[in-house]
């Protein structure tokens, strides 16, 4: 039974990695191996374990005292004293509950460094396909160039054709080849920014094809999808709840701490055990601390206010650029650029145009092709930045 409980164990995570895109694939790698998200990590830990340290005990405190008596008969005595100081409880319980929440605004910190290393990481992913894809429009026009090379060469040697007409190619063809390599190392330096924020550790990422993305058309409907889980909004919520608990912990200062203890003392005819207990009143320690704690709770709800009205209008920002990006792309028809394309090659080829006219033509073409995978470059990041919070 554990076996076949095994079997279906690793068939299910098998068929989930399968089922991840190629940039889900490359966030978890990065998730599992940045160097930041992991300092991240250790420092959030750290400041949780400091958080709770604050509703530890004091030290306990050990005394021994000897003397002598100078009356004619001398005498020695000695005494010694244990003793454990302690607050009112209530004050152990209000302190550890802050604790708390102080340890759940780290956590949604956390999820914001996560967060925005995620995206990063995925635009880095999209500048690779959108690089890719004017890859694959740049060798489109190379084979166009090259193709037109050998038409043009065969004419020259026939006397159909002139050396500006072939040297016009050569140039067009010098063209491509250095918008090549200027995508060549553009593409590898984003290579090797992926490769930084996966730890160094060797990644892979050859996608050509965006990933398929929702039709945000309602924001309201997206502003209640995004906001209540946007981890710094959380986080500036549960710091108000914080800070109204350093209020209801500073109002119980008049409460008086408290110490008991074990009490031994002797001398040259008897020994005598008892206990200690004693107590603190505070007349000067919390002389406006509650003032203060109230001061930092109306600081923390109008952070919580500012924090609520910069994440809405950055989403409404984001949201009409988004669909004007989406506008923008509908307008473009690819196929009509690509039948274009094809009735110019047959029209130079038929000797119905010149080749000035076909590199004119065709230059017009291949911009508003660039500037299409530009547009759907933009409006891919556009909906990343938006749908961050699910990343």
């Amino acid at each position: 039974m554990k076996r076949t409980v095994l079997i279906i164990a690793l068939v299910a995570t098998a068929c989930h990695a399968g089922a991840q895109s190629p940039i889900d694939r490359v966030l978890t790698s990065i998730e599992q191996n940045n160097r930041e998200l992991r300092a991240q990590h250790s420092l959030s830990a750290a400041e949780k374990m400091e958080n709770r340290t604050i509703n530890n005990l004091p030290d306990p405190t050990l005394s021994y005292s000897s003397f002598y008596s100078n009356a004619s008969g001398g005498g020695h005595g000695t005494e010694f004293v244990a003793a454990q100081s302690f607050e009112f409880p209530t004050r152990y319980i209000t302190r550890g509950r802050r604790a708390s929440l102080q340890n759940q605004v780290v956590d949604r910190r956390q999820e914001t460094v996560r967060r925005d290393i995620l995206l990063r990481a995925k635009n880095i992913c999209l500048d690779l396909i959108r690089l890719n894809r004017l890859q694959q429009l740049a060798d489109l026009r190379l084979q166009h160039a090259d193709e037109l090379a050998k038409l043009y060469a065969q004419r020259f040697e026939a006397g159909d054709a002139n050396v500006l007409e072939v040297n016009k190619i050569k140039m067009e063809r010098m063209a491509v080849v250095t918008e090549a390599t200027r995508l060549d190392i553009e593409h590898r330096t984003q290579l090797e920014a992926l490769l930084v924020m996966n730890g160094n550790l060797p990644i892979e990422f050859a996608e050509t094809q965006y990933p398929e993305v929702p039709h945000l058309a309602d924001y309201d409907a997206l502003r209640d999808r995004v906001m209540p889980v946007d981890p710094s909004l959380q986080a500036a919520t549960t710091a108000v709840r914080a800070a109204d608990k350093q209020v209801s912990l500073d109002r119980q200062g008049w409460l008086p701490r408290l110490e008991v203890g074990f009490r031994r003392n002797t001398d040259d005819v008897a020994s005598m055990n008892g206990f200690v207990v004693g107590g603190s009143i505070p007349l000067f320690e919390n002389r406006k601390r509650v003032q203060i704690a109230k001061a930092q709770a109306v600081s923390a709800r109008l952070m919580e206010e500012e924090t609520h009205r910069l994440v809405e209008a950055d989403l409404m920002a984001k949201f009409h650029e988004m669909t004007r990006l989406r506008e923008a792309l509908i307008r473009y028809d690819v196929p009509l650029m690509h039948r274009s394309l094809a009735l110019l090659r047959q029209a130079v080829e038929e000797g119905h145009i010149s080749l000035v006219d076909y590199f004119v033509e065709t230059g017009v073409i291949y911009e508003n092709m660039a500037a299409q995978l530009e547009v759907e470059h933009q409006y891919q990041q556009a909906v990343a930045a938006l749908l961050s919070n699910e990343l």
